[in-house]
């Protein structure tokens, strides 16, 4: 069974945690401490970003001519990439783990392209301001536990990754990709079917299913999804009761979109909207 980056160094009996948060759909934010250490990561599943906090010259990247690290250092260690790691000497470090079918999906969202232009580059020991700041607030939530502080650095994370210029073969049109986007938004409290989505493209439901994957890396259902989501967070900013919010996004019901908001976030509606609080409009009225 395949292990990201996180589960190798889970095993490892020099590597401690000392934070972490959830943010649901399998992505995550750690802060780790590790010393007197050998990591090998062979295929991780999932893209791991990593920004050293704190020390690090006496980390070395030994299948990449040992080079060294250092405070504010990042790895991009893109999914399936191999690496052979020594610490020597204590140091601190923070790691956001993203699965590729969500990192390709929110760069679509964010980016309005189509997935495969993500340009997932290893990266090992670079200087990217555009992500260090991103990443050490993304420290700075996992600490104090602030998920709103992390959706809006992952937000700005996503939004400086690196594009490629690329002849694309198979999947959506634009054009096709933006109608079926205009339908999806405009339907999201309604019963969305895959033949209602393949009859806006002029496909068969089996086909378009693999195009609209090839184009968004993730499948109709989980666009979908992602998208109420969206919705719900937005609505859940106001004094809309939940059960509304529920039956607006398209959820079966309140129960229903609790399950799945906490599957995609990490928290449910009701600590979503008590963080919103404290996090958004109280701390913006306290800044007057």
């Amino acid at each position: 069974m395949r292990q990201t980056v996180q589960d190798f160094l889970g095993h490892s009996r020099f590597a401690h945690t000392l934070a972490r948060l959830d943010l649901g759909a399998g992505r995550a934010v750690t802060i780790w401490e590790n010393h007197d250490d050998r990591m090998v990561y062979d295929a991780p599943l999932g893209h791991t970003f990593s920004y050293y906090l704190d020390g690090g010259t006496g980390t070395r990247r030994l299948d990449a001519g040992a080079i060294h690290g250092w405070p504010g250092a990042i790895c991009v260690m893109p999914e399936g990439h191999r690496s052979e790691w020594e610490i020597t000497t204590s140091f601190r470090f923070v790691h956001l783990y993203m699965p590729d079918a969500e990192l390709r999906a929110a760069y679509a969202m964010t980016h309005d392209c189509d997935a495969r232009r993500l340009d997932m580059r290893e990266d090992t020991f670079a200087d990217i301001p555009a992500m260090s700041g991103p990443l050490g607030h993304l420290a700075r939530a996992a600490d104090m536990g602030e998920t709103l502080l992390a959706d809006t650095a992952l937000a700005e994370l996503i939004a400086h990754l690196p594009s490629r210029q690329i002849n694309l073969r198979g999947g959506l049109a634009p054009h096709v990709l933006r109608r079926v986007d205009e339908w999806i938004e405009a339907n999201l409290d309604s019963s969305i079917r895959l033949a209602d989505l393949a009859r806006i493209a002029g496909l068969s439901e089996f086909h378009f299913h693999r195009m609209f994957r090839m184009s968004r890396g993730i499948s109709p259902h989980g666009w979908i999804t992602t998208r109420r989501i969206e919705l719900a967070k937005e609505l859940l900013r106001t004094p809309t009761p939940i059960a509304e919010i529920a039956a607006g996004c398209g959820f079966a019901s309140q129960s229903h979109l609790a399950r799945m908001f906490r599957n995609h976030t990490g928290s449910t509606p009701k600590e979503y909207r008590a963080a919103y609080r404290y996090d958004g409009p109280a701390r913006s009225r306290n800044r007057r």
